[in-house]
């Protein structure tokens, strides 16, 4: 049932993580009481410690470390609780440059440089409406629980995370021929690709800058986080039609809820949208506006034509042909489902038949315009 909007209700926190924590089901208990990382000085380590601070690698990096700022407590939070080495998080230095929106050239992306394959195996949400990977919480929920699972598998956290980058059948394949589990026995031969060979370490290697920055020449900027609340959204919505009628500039909302790919909340029930702290009642009066507008375009019938009536359609008008639908034709238009099904008195997964007509503007009936909100 959908939740009604004067029941809508904002929790506020001072600490700007709380609140995507609250909304996570709690997890399980620790596993395993799993052994510190162990951070290494080695030739290869070192290699990547004087890499990082020369030339444009280091201003790189140093972008890394300021970006780092925004992330770190929720992701430490994360490990903690879990029973993980907090150091595991600059895993996300090495994946991503700790930049949430980062893809690859294969196709991974967020924090942690999720396949899809392997982010649906953990849990996370990968659709046409939303694509969890982007969702820095939910992200890195699913690579603690990923990175418990490959320590069960592998017993070392080197070769752990050497599967986290190449996948498991890779480094038991490598453990298998090399007859043996050190990691940097393996990576002398040739069982791993250099990619992979280069990623163990290199999260160690920044881990020992992430550590102590200023000892090698960095000075770290923090980033500000923005402050956000929840709001619960009973129904589908443009979020640049909500941060419009509730003042808002009109990237806050897409820049808090990057997991969404369409700039539009699912339509499968409720959906927890953060907004900027502070907005929840503009945003709860701008989403009762929405309703009303619903309501309104619910009560108006849709236009029809006359099947195969051989008239061309007038200007504004979309003939519907055959394995036509409501989000093709917005889409084709440049225009909203939401916006077309409100013209047309339809819902948003109405089903459409050939030799329908369908308005795509408002203009088009004057006697029909939206009221201004």
């Amino acid at each position: 049932m959908t939740q009604p909007l004067e029941e809508v209700r904002a929790e506020l926190s001072q600490d700007p993580w709380a609140k995507a924590f609250a909304d996570s089901p709690p997890g399980p208990a620790p596993r395993l009481n799993f052994p510190p990382f162990p951070v290494e000085r080695n030739g290869a380590v070192e290699h990547f410690v004087e890499r990082f601070q020369t030339g444009a690698r280091r201003e790189v990096v140093g972008r890394w470390l300021d970006r780092s700022t925004q992330y770190l407590d929720m992701i430490r939070q994360v490990f903690s609780r879990k029973g993980l080495p907090e150091d595991l998080a600059f895993t996300a230095m090495i994946e991503s440059g700790f930049n949430p929106l980062a893809v690859s050239r294969a196709g991974a992306k967020g924090l942690w440089q999720f396949m899809e394959q392997t982010a649906r195996r953990y849990g996370l949400k990968v659709n046409r409406w939303v694509d969890e990977r982007l969702d820095p919480v939910k992200s890195t929920e699913a690579a603690a629980e990923y990175l418990e699972d490959l320590f069960e598998q592998f017993g070392h956290w080197f070769l752990a995370l050497a599967a986290y980058n190449a996948g498991e059948v890779k480094v038991a394949r490598a453990v298998a021929r090399s007859q043996s589990n050190d990691f940097w026995t393996i990576a002398h031969g040739r069982w791993l690709r250099d990619e992979t060979k280069q990623f163990v370490p290199q999260i160690q290697a920044a881990t020992l800058i992430a550590r102590e920055p200023e000892r090698y020449g960095f000075q770290v900027t923090p980033e500000a986080l923005i402050a956000s609340e929840v709001v619960r959204v009973p129904f589908s919505v443009e979020l640049k039609q909500v941060a419009a009628l509730a003042g808002l500039p009109p990237e806050s909302l897409r820049d808090l809820n990057t997991e969404l790919r369409r700039g539009v909340t699912p339509p499968d029930g409720p959906y927890a949208l953060k907004v900027p702290l502070g907005s929840a009642a503009a945003v709860t009066e701008a989403l009762e506006k929405l309703s009303a507008r619903k309501a309104q375009a619910a009560k108006r019938p849709p236009v029809r034509a006359a099947k195969r009536s051989g008239s061309p359609p007038a200007a504004g008008i979309h003939l519907v042909k055959p394995r036509d639908t409501l989000s093709g034709i917005a889409k084709r238009h440049g225009v909203s489902v939401e916006d077309l099904a409100r013209i047309n008195g339809l819902a948003e997964d109405a089903r459409i038949y050939p030799g329908d007509q369908i308005r795509l503007t408002a203009s088009i009936l004057p006697s029909e315009r939206e009221p201004a909100w």
